[in-house]
């Protein structure tokens, strides 16, 4: 599977963006997405997650109520929409798949994904 992963740009703090994750073959049935970025000189953080099964969620702390995670299933497609972006936001955002069923502790780590899009810039000026 390979994903392709879109809609970063420049935007100023307190600004909105949407990310858009979807596969170039396959589908994502039976999976679970997740969202993880990676700022200049900080490890790889987790972002959020989807369960597509339960369509259950689950968010950093850091971006909980601001971001959200969603699916178009039409389109085949996984968004990231973010909102009241603030600087500390501004990373390399990747989308992660994995068609293992996780515990939830394990859909944090960034290890347990086995499919990873090639990252889209998002930049907060102050």
């Amino acid at each position: 599977v390979q994903l392709q992963a879109s809609g970063g740009g420049l935007v100023q703090t307190g600004g909105s963006l949407r990310l858009s994750c979807a596969p170039s073959t396959g589908t994502f049935s039976h999976s679970t997405m997740a969202w993880f970025r990676q700022a200049p000189g900080k490890e790889r953080e987790f972002v959020a997650s989807m369960r597509f099964s339960s369509n259950s969620k689950y968010y950093s702390d850091s971006v909980r109520g601001r971001f959200t995670i969603s699916r178009d299933n039409a389109k085949n497609t996984v968004y990231l929409q973010l909102n009241r972006l603030k600087p500390e936001d501004t990373a390399v955002y990747r989308c992660a798949l994995t068609r293992r069923t996780l515990i939830v502790s394990s859909l944090y780590s960034s290890g347990e994904y086995e499919y990873w899009g090639q990252g889209t810039l998002v930049t907060v000026s102050s």
